[in-house]
């Protein structure tokens, strides 16, 4: 594991192989690590194909610097694109998951000479405003607005999320589904139908907005939020393989 100094001061943990490009930069989701098991995957994947891969925890994640709760998404998007100018050379095929997702539009709009095409797994654009905030109950939205933090359950921690203000009013300034959102290389969304922290609604909402002349969703019948099965994690394969060729 190696480190990386960001412009903003933040200090950001990444593991790299080198290979043949364009590489790969896998972008992670909201609370998770670059352990994680897609993250393991694909570099494995990467080993085995000789292919370029980037991995790394955003800040306030994993072996990162900072804390959870002091961060958002422009904070996010910032490591990302400090991570790729700094440690990768020519386009790259992001693959996005929940969150990263997200994180991978707002790269591809702020550097788009150094995408070469993108892979979205159950890709959550703008899910601040229209899941989170949307969802809220008014007793929630007024101990947020009153507290400056929100305590709620989580799926996969006996921890509970906590949603800062913070996070909620700087990520309306990050929404990317409001105004055109251009994708001029290759795109695979791929979602489960079983998911139920990023619904289909959400992915149908991404492949009708987005503009690009390459971009394709396919559901899986049945494939939770985690999309870590086998054959999901065959699909990320097929698909990162997919965008490669169009990509040449």
């Amino acid at each position: 594991m190696d480190h990386l100094e960001t412009p903003q001061g933040r200090r950001i943990a990444y593991r790299q192989r080198a290979g043949q490009g364009p590489g790969v930069v896998f972008l992670g989701g909201f609370k998770s690590d670059m352990e994680g098991t897609k993250a393991a995957h694909l570099d494995a994947f990467a080993a085995r194909t000789g292919r370029a891969f980037l991995r790394f925890d955003y800040s306030g994640h994993g072996s990162s610097s900072g804390a959870f709760e002091e961060g958002a998404i422009g904070d996010w998007a910032e490591d990302a694109a400090a991570a790729i100018s700094a440690l990768t050379e020519g386009p790259q095929v992001l693959v996005g998951s929940s969150m990263g997702g997200w994180i991978s539009l707002l790269t591809a709009r702020a550097m788009p000479d150094r995408v070469a095409g993108l892979v979205g797994v159950a890709a959550a654009p703008d899910f601040t405003e229209d899941s989170m905030w949307a969802g809220f109950s008014e007793e929630e939205r007024a101990t947020l607005l009153r507290d400056g933090r929100l305590a709620l359950p989580s799926d996969y921690s006996e921890e509970p999320y906590v949603i800062t203000r913070r996070l909620i009013e700087e990520g309306r300034d990050r929404l990317v589904l409001r105004q055109p959102l251009a994708l001029p290389f290759p795109v695979r969304l791929l979602q489960g139908t079983a998911d139920t922290d990023v619904p289909v609604s959400v992915a149908l909402r991404l492949l009708d907005h987005a503009e690009g002349a390459d971009i394709r969703l396919t559901l899986v019948k049945g494939a939770d939020h985690r999309f870590s099965t086998p054959d999901c994690l065959s699909l990320i394969e097929r698909a990162i393989e997919e965008v490669l060729a169009r990509a040449g």
